[in-house]
């Protein structure tokens, strides 16, 4: 073993941002202290980027806003004069005489529309009228919720039980007959289309 002398170890003190050294030969200087980690406040990210699209807003207005109808560069110098000369050409012939004859026409009435040969959508419909009589077809009830397709046929628009001749709740395909001067009510069903 050597008999080298033993430096004793030297006193370590704490700070707030880690061991500090006695002064002497190779000591660390202090670190300096952190800032703190906290957020920024809404309040001042709310003033920084409403500052940021105010200046924005400003500087945008100030270009574009700027110019009024035109330059002045435009108004300083006037515009060239420009002489056309034109020579003139030999007078042209006469036009032949043009004859015009008055034609009267008279438009044909427009051909009222007839009563439809489809229903659809829910309704009362008068036959004859509004719908063409004869037999109906529909595929059934439409796509809804609760499907139920009802229809009726009805001797008059009162909304009376006594004035259903018949009534039916067709959970598939339906034909109805109507005749000239009925009603047919008609909810909750695919379009009736004519078939006889």
């Amino acid at each position: 073993m050597s008999d080298a002398p033993s430096t004793p170890p030297t006193a370590q003190s704490y700070g707030s941002n880690g061991p500090v050294q006695a002064a002497g030969r190779g000591a660390i200087p202090p670190l300096p202290p952190l800032p703190p980690t906290g957020k920024p406040s809404r309040r001042r990210a709310w003033l920084t980027h409403g500052a940021t699209a105010f200046v924005a807003l400003v500087i945008g207005a100030a270009m574009g806003g700027g110019g009024g109808s035109g330059s002045t560069t435009d108004s300083a110098h006037p515009a060239p004069a420009v002489t056309v000369t034109k020579t003139a050409d030999a007078p042209a012939p006469e036009p032949a005489a043009t004859v015009t004859e008055k034609v009267t026409v008279t438009p044909k009435p427009a051909k009222e529309p007839g009563p439809a040969a489809s229903v659809a959508g829910d309704g009362t419909y008068l036959v004859g009228e509004d719908m063409k009589a004869g037999t109906y077809k529909t595929a059934g009830p439409a796509d809804s919720a609760i499907p139920n397709c009802y229809w009726a046929r009805l001797k008059d628009a009162s909304g009376e039980f006594d004035a259903i001749i018949a009534n039916g709740n067709a959970q598939g395909q339906a034909r109805v007959t109507v005749r000239k001067g009925e009603y047919f009510q008609t909810s909750g069903c695919e379009t009736w289309k004519k078939v006889g």
